[in-house]
């Protein structure tokens, strides 16, 4: 399994930067929109308003807009709303071939490089329970780590300026933790560290393997109890839910050959081998990853300090315009305006989107992401940037 990463590219801008063999695409440049109104309503049980036919902005046209926007031969669910109310949770496309079911709000897909998201939010909880600073050395949270990274940072890792390497290898290799370890910290830096954005999925699973060491459980034990409980994710995870009671999506190619699910890829018992876990590979609904976003709105996960640390742009991504935070993309350093990434695998393709109040937020994933003659990886800002409009306009 691979996995992608980046953020949607700007209004008018919808080509991105690709970066690795099938890894995705890449932020691109330049602002967003600007935030839209908040609606406050129930906040987990997911009501969904009026999102009629007819009109020509706001949320009434969110509909004649998906049946324009939306590729004849894709597939896939999508939420949308407005604070903590859903305006639109709903699937798209034919049903999956060997189960006859459509995908809906409740149907599971790989979220890919949105998982980058999870892991930082579990290291900014960490510093928020005092267990660790981002300031602080590699070293000082794992063994072995060598001379020529002895000045890596946690917040080196979070923002993609450590230096390392993108990925040691395939998602699919059978790496184990130690082996990962290993080769990770044995690699040579491409940088000094602190000094350049190079994207860096080794990074991230680096820092899986610190929430490990500092929480002393299992990363996904660790989401599952300080971040998806609280926030009433019941469909979030790797190997803890039990996926034989939902439908998971069917993944294509783009002739449009089915690819099995994720969970048809090679995996270890607990999880992807580590050159995936904890940058990709996360399981998700979008009901739950609506549910996620209503918990960043309050403190049910994170306190408002913590919340800002995660979303505070940070580092340049040189040569676009924007700037990442802590697993997020931000497209203006001074006055985000939008928070935002993606993910691909070469089969699925997704994009989240919020501005930094909450007050506007659009998820989606395709599982049939690329046919003949499209591409969401390259269309799909269009889609997210569509809704986002909508959306402020009320």
């Amino acid at each position: 399994m691979t996995t992608g990463r980046g953020g949607v590219s700007a209004v008018g801008r919808a080509r991105r930067r690709a970066r690795g063999p099938e890894r995705g695409l890449a932020p691109g440049p330049a602002p967003w929109l600007s935030r839209g109104p908040a609606t406050v309503a129930l906040a987990i049980g997911l009501v969904v308003s009026v999102a009629g036919c007819g009109g020509t902005g706001g949320v009434e046209s969110i509909e004649p807009f998906l049946d324009d926007t939306l590729p004849p031969g894709s597939s896939g669910a999508l939420v949308a709303g407005r604070g903590d109310t859903v305006d639109v949770c709903r699937g798209w496309g034919e049903p999956d071939e060997g189960t006859g079911e459509r995908a809906g709000c409740d149907t599971v897909f790989d979220i890919m490089s949105m998982t980058k998201q999870f892991t930082a939010a579990a290291v900014v909880r960490l510093g928020q329970d005092g267990l660790l600073d981002v300031g602080d050395p590699l070293a000082e949270h794992l063994p072995g780590v060598p001379a020529d990274k002895q000045g890596v940072t946690i917040e080196h890792l979070l923002t993609h300026t450590s230096g390392l390497l993108d990925t040691l290898g395939p998602d699919d290799d059978p790496l184990t933790r130690d082996a990962f370890l290993r080769e990770a910290l044995g690699s040579e830096l491409l940088s000094e560290p602190g000094t350049t954005y190079l994207y860096s999925n080794v990074g991230y699973s680096l820092l899986t393997a610190v929430v490990e060491e500092v929480s002393g459980q299992d990363y996904e034990a660790y989401l599952a109890e300080h971040l998806f409980e609280p926030a009433g994710m019941t469909s979030t995870g790797y190997v803890l839910p039990d996926w034989s009671e939902v439908h998971v999506a069917v993944e294509h190619d783009a002739a449009g050959r089915p690819q099995g699910t994720p969970l048809d890829h090679p995996w270890a018992d607990d999880g992807p081998y580590w050159n995936l876990r904890g940058n990709g590979g996360l399981l998700s609904t979008p009901r739950d990853m609506f549910r996620w976003h209503v918990a960043l709105r309050g403190d049910t996960v994170l306190a408002d300090d913590a919340r800002r640390k995660l979303f505070e742009p940070r580092v340049r991504e040189e040569p676009d315009e924007t700037y990442y935070a802590y697993g997020w993309v931000a497209d203006d350093r001074d006055d985000p305006q939008i928070l935002w990434h993606n993910g691909g695998n070469g089969r699925a393709y997704g994009e989240i989107g919020r501005d930094p109040a909450g007050d506007v937020f659009v998820f989606w994933v395709a599982n049939r992401a690329a046919g003949d003659g499209w591409d969401l990886g390259e269309s799909g800002t269009d889609l997210t940037s569509g809704l986002f409009e909508r959306l402020s306009a009320g």
